[in-house]
């Protein structure tokens, strides 16, 4: 059995998403002590900012005639696909950054996409619980209704191109508790945060189960 976890926050010590991530992880590693958890942070060890626009050039070009940076493009691409591929279990925990995914996320995906083919199911079937954290509120009456330009994105990419079993963890409000003028949303912050990691151990749980 095989897990693999991906983070996305810029501040890994103090990450909501990956708080809430391990509450899914620890569930899974319960249940499947002696697996193996294959673990990528694009947040701490971010991908080369060239390397997607390398492998596209290079998947055009005869393997003859690349660059060495065009073949090492496109090595790093195969292995970022292969690394989904080969998972049971996937848990992907991806903040939203200025009101969509942020460009380290991005460039996976798109070196994904250069590794596997912009259409390929890599996570076909496979059970991922996809946990995204926001620092306001973006839902229905709110003065920021609409602005949330990251869940639409990755619901597509994981359930619909890579045709994930997909679940959905999300929490709002994170900011609540270290941002002048949201100290009235402090109290809903928490249940927010209660809710999301209850609800990641669940899924956890069913993460665990296949």
């Amino acid at each position: 059995m095989n897990l693999f976890r991906l983070d996305a926050s810029i501040l890994p010590t103090t990450s909501a998403s990956a708080e809430i991530a391990d509450a899914a992880e620890a569930e899974w590693t319960a249940a499947h002590p002696e697996a193996t958890v294959t673990r990528r942070h694009l947040g701490a060890d971010p991908l080369p900012a060239g390397a997607w626009g390398l492998a596209v050039t290079g998947g055009g070009t005869p393997e003859a005639d690349r660059s060495p940076a065009q073949s090492a493009a496109l090595a790093l691409a195969a292995g970022l696909a292969a690394e989904l591929q080969r998972a049971d279990a996937a848990i992907l925990a991806v903040p939203l950054y200025n009101y969509g995914v942020s460009q380290h996320f991005k460039s996976w995906v798109d070196l994904v996409f250069a590794g596997a083919g912009a259409t390929t199911p890599v996570l076909k079937g496979t059970p991922t619980v996809l946990v995204t954290t926001l620092g306001g509120g973006y839902g229905p009456g709110t003065p920021r209704e609409g602005w949330d330009h990251s869940t639409p994105y990755l619901e597509r990419v994981v359930a619909d191109i890579w045709q994930a079993d997909l679940t959905l963890v999300k929490r709002e409000l994170t900011l609540a508790a270290t941002t002048p003028g949201m100290e009235g949303l402090i109290d809903l912050a928490e249940q927010e945060r209660a809710r999301a990691l209850a609800d990641a151990r669940a899924f956890g749980r069913v993460l665990a189960a296949h």
